[in-house]
């Protein structure tokens, strides 16, 4: 008797056919979660590559950045450890943004390190700071990438500060306006051309068919 109790015991605790389909599906679930982010991810970022091989321009009092032509396009990146190895070139000066704590350097614009897929990108044809009522433009990608630099500017806002490192003084602006755009392959920058301006370019969060800027004003210059 006690040996078939023993034998009933055991099969009760056999895991029943349903319960095994229900734990099939939340494991495919789970999966089909994490494949999905990874592409997502993914996408946030190859959606903003094009911004490595830009030239900016003015049109009637709007500023435009526009493809350009294949040959001008900057060389093909490689891995973050590429990068690491092959960097030898010194920074031009740093950008600063307390708000969210960054501090990263930059190259010169014809440097082949200025390139969005491994630094922070100046786009070609925009103004150093030194340069008055000009426009000293950056872009940089966003999301979750070892390169994504601007992750956290969705959290800047008017009147937060930016500062720029260059020649030996800093250049402090001040955000001034912020306004998204649809992805069309240019991006109007409206600046106040009476002014000394800084613009901040990347992808808008969550939304991969849309790039936010961000327009600031040189409020103050001092010695670094």
């Amino acid at each position: 008797m006690v040996k078939k109790t023993k034998q009933n015991n055991i099969r009760t605790r056999r895991i029943s056919p349903n319960l095994t389909a229900i734990i099939g599906a939340l494991v495919i679930m789970i999966g089909g979660f994490f494949l999905s982010y990874d592409y997502i991810n993914s996408m946030r970022v190859s959606t903003f590559d094009s911004y490595g091989s830009t030239l900016y321009k003015e049109e009637d009092g709007v500023a435009v950045i526009e493809p350009v032509e294949p040959e001008e396009q900057k060389e093909e990146t490689g891995s973050k450890e590429d990068v690491t190895e092959t960097v030898t070139e010194a920074y031009l000066g740093y950008l600063t943004i307390p708000k969210i704590n960054l501090k990263k350097g930059f190259f010169p614009i014809d440097s082949a390190q200025n390139n969005v897929d491994r630094n922070l990108f100046i786009v070609n044809g925009s103004s150093y700071p030194d340069i008055e009522r000009g426009n000293f433009i950056i872009a940089s990608h966003s999301g979750l990438g070892w390169n994504a630099f601007f992750r956290q500017l969705y959290k800047v806002e008017k009147g937060d500060q930016a500062i720029v490192t260059y020649g030996g003084k800093n250049y402090t602006y001040t955000i001034t306006k912020i306004y998204t755009q649809t992805k069309t392959g240019t991006i109007a920058i409206y600046r106040n051309y009476e002014k000394t301006t800084l613009t901040l370019v990347t992808c808008t969060k969550d939304d991969l068919s849309r790039q936010t800027v961000y327009i600031a004003e040189l409020t103050d210059v001092q010695d670094a």
